[in-house]
């Protein structure tokens, strides 16, 4: 199996997974978990493909992917419970699919314009919007709203493996240096809270006292 497709598949068991424990932190049943576990495990390459379309998108044209999520959906539903902190395995799950789709959202969007800065929008894309999906969808704090790194290392990831592809090292060369990379830097963000300067704006104020 090709290094890219084993990406793309281990992303979205990955996501898939973290829309599982999302679902089980929220106490969901069995189509809670079928749906969160979907729609996090498909969501970014599903909006990757809509940017560069490639339509029908890629769970369309091959069911395999919904296969995983539903596969890791029913899993968790019944072992989710056995893990002492849904939410750190969540978010080290996150972690890693995150880096693993900023490599492939890169791969994709690169192949499909030669362009290094759709690559870079792609692989952001792709690593970050099914996490985003599945906080809005499950009623929590989103990962965009977190102190700690989180985009930047999908950037970090995307960045890495378009500099390595245009030095024209071997795909699964560029493919380590940048999933390596992206988790290295939210790796970091999460143990050692790494963050970056933050505005120096004021707080926003009610808009009936603005008006």
């Amino acid at each position: 199996m090709p290094i890219l497709e084993i990406l793309d598949y281990a992303g979205v068991a990955v996501f898939a997974a973290t829309g599982a424990l999302s679902a089980s932190r929220k106490q969901l049943d069995i189509i809670g978990y079928l749906f969160l576990a979907s729609v996090t495990g498909i969501g970014g390459g599903t909006m990757r493909d809509v940017v560069l379309g490639a339509t029908p998108v890629f769970w369309v044209t091959n069911p395999t992917y919904l296969l995983v999520c539903v596969t890791v959906a029913v899993v968790l539903f019944f072992t989710a419970h056995l893990f002492d902190s849904r939410y750190r395995v969540l978010v080290w799950l996150d972690a890693i699919g995150l880096s693993a789709y900023s490599v492939m959202g890169a791969a994709k969007g690169y192949a499909a314009t030669g362009s290094a800065t759709v690559a870079l929008v792609t692989g952001m894309l792709t690593a970050t919007f099914g996490g985003v999906l599945r906080d809005m969808l499950a009623g929590e704090p989103s990962v965009l709203l977190r102190p700690e790194i989180y985009v930047t290392a999908a950037l970090v990831g995307a960045g890495a493996f378009v500099l390595a592809t245009v030095a024209g090292l071997p795909l699964v060369a560029t493919s380590t240096i940048g999933v390596i990379a992206a988790f290295v830097v939210r790796g970091g963000a999460l143990k050692f809270g790494w963050t970056l300067p933050t505005g120096k704006a004021l707080p926003g104020r009610d808009p009936d006292d603005v008006m």
